[in-house]
């Protein structure tokens, strides 16, 4: 049973539980306040807010990639007595496209084109900018180009950190008012224990230009009434987002249960509910935290741990490029493993195991056949000989497997057409490995958060000890995945999987 299922707290008057305040009655609005009806609508479109969002810091940090170079160019030119913008913008141009791209690439890296309380500063954009900047020397250095002095390189990138950061700072500004104006808020919900929820109510409602409007709380103790609305109880959760329209949760009690908070997280991510955290609140979910700078209460965001946006692009492309070609290098591996499979044993050369993928829903996961045919059928006579604790099912020497199924399995041979399922999109080359369904049902709730991205043909598990980790051990492996992943994280565990499938390391 889920542990939201928690009885609501009794209130102080004689151990009655308190009446919750309907959903539906809304606090009073002040009317004297005026609101540009146009703009408050459209603000509130949080779709196109996004888009606006993200194609005005493009056009922006275009402008100041460009005039940076420029500016550059003609100070140079002005040093020599030839003081000319045209000339100066005519031989920018030629440099100013590459750099934007790969200046966005980089900015994307670091959520520079993320929502206002997670984008980062100056800091973060000048170290961007810095990176930018080896990418385009290296690149030139290789196309052959020769440069009397590498001036044009720092100073564009002193000149881009003032542009770029100066640009991006009236942005903010000039939205931050736009928002204000058109009365823009957050509609947000406590939830913690009585004297935490007070003194963080307390603290939001000291801001003088709030962006944040507590609608109500969930408690998990009685509480002295101090003119919030109690919204009902913790089991109710699903139910109250959608009624009374959350878009922000704020767990505020550093003692909050740890698995009511992990199943709390989970349920508000996949509504699209943005959550906060409190100070001092539980180190499971920490790791996921960024800060979110500007607030009277110190707040932290947690992220759902899923590929998105300039991420999902960068992830897929390497997997649809690697997949494709390690298939054509290793057709006839391919083919001679098939042909061994099919000469050694009657049945099927590729074997279809159906497994949940991505939001559990199933899919064809395609390996080379290592066992006797109908060996599915036999698997629960075989329970009292598992070898793995938790979900799965192990056994180092399995009676099933045939002699050159016995060879794949121990080589890890057998997942290579898993490199299909990558080409079709049902899988990626790394990230959680996706379980059989009897080791899917199997499964805790707090387990299944592996789901929310693709699974992989190979993962933190097979570099980090493989079947001789504990299960819990291995799902949180994953989860260590998820919170740090990286283009380069991929690349290292590829390289790490070769010599841990060579030396054969807890592989059967």
């Amino acid at each position: 049973m889920s542990s939201f299922q928690t009885e609501a707290p009794a209130s102080h008057t004689g151990g009655v539980r308190a009446a919750p305040v309907p959903l539906s009655a809304a606090p009073p609005r002040d009317m004297r306040s005026k609101r540009p009806p146009l703009l408050s609508f459209i603000l509130r479109l949080e779709t196109l807010r996004r888009f606006c969002r993200v194609v005005s810091l493009l056009i922006l940090d275009y402008v100041g990639v460009a005039g940076a170079l420029t500016t550059a160019l003609w100070l140079k030119l002005a040093i020599k007595g030839h003081p000319s913008v045209s000339l100066a913008w005519h031989e920018g141009d030629r440099w100013a496209s590459f750099a934007y791209l790969i200046t966005v690439l980089m900015f994307a890296r670091v959520d520079l084109y993320s929502d206002r309380p997670r984008r980062p500063g100056l800091g973060r954009i000048a170290s961007a900018l810095f990176q930018t900047t080896i990418v385009c020397l290296v690149f030139a250095l290789a196309n052959g180009d020769h440069f009397s002095s590498y001036y044009v390189f720092y100073g564009s990138l002193v000149f881009g950190t003032a542009y770029v950061g100066a640009l991006r700072y009236i942005h903010t500004r000039i939205t931050g008012w736009l928002l204000s104006e058109a009365g823009y808020r957050r509609r947000a919900l406590l939830v913690g224990s009585g004297h935490q929820i007070e003194a963080v109510a307390h603290a939001l409602a000291g801001r003088a230009r709030a962006d944040v409007q507590v609608i109500g709380y969930i408690s998990l103790t009685p509480r002295p009434e101090n003119g919030l609305r109690s919204l009902g109880r913790l089991a109710d959760m699903s139910e109250i987002l959608a009624t009374a329209r959350i878009q922000e949760v704020i767990i505020a009690d550093p003692d909050f249960p740890q698995g009511q908070a992990v199943e709390l997280v989970d349920l508000c991510h996949r509504r699209g509910v943005t959550v906060q955290v409190a100070p001092s609140t539980m180190e499971i979910l920490i790791d996921r935290a960024e800060f979110v700078p500007g607030q009277s209460v110190p707040l932290f965001r947690l992220r759902p741990p899923v590929f998105e946006g300039i991420d999902f692009a960068l992830k897929r492309t390497f997997d649809l490029i690697v997949a494709s070609l390690t298939l054509l290098f290793a057709s006839p591996v391919l083919l001679t493993i098939a042909l061994a499979v099919k000469l050694s044993s009657r049945g099927p050369v590729i074997y279809r195991s159906i497994r949940p993928g991505i939001a559990g829903r199933p899919f064809s996961c395609l390996k080379f056949r290592t066992m006797r045919e109908h060996a599915d059928q036999i698997q629960a006579d075989l329970e009292p000989l598992n070898e793995q604790s938790g979900a799965l099912f192990k056994i180092r020497d399995d009676p099933r497997l045939t002699r050159v199924g016995r060879f794949l399995r121990r080589f890890s041979l057998d997942e290579l057409p898993q490199l299909v399922n990558v080409v079709r999109g049902e899988m990626s080359l790394v990230g959680p490995r996706p379980l059989p369904m009897r080791d899917f049902e199997r499964l805790d709730e707090w387990h299944k958060k592996r789901y929310l991205v693709l699974p992989g043909v190979t993962g933190l598990w097979q570099v980090s000890g493989r079947s001789e980790l504990d299960f819990d051990d291995l799902v949180r492996l994953d989860f260590l995945y998820l919170e740090q992943w990286s283009i380069f994280l991929d690349m290292s565990i590829l390289l790490k999987t070769i010599p841990a499938v060579l030396t054969r390391r807890g592989a059967f």
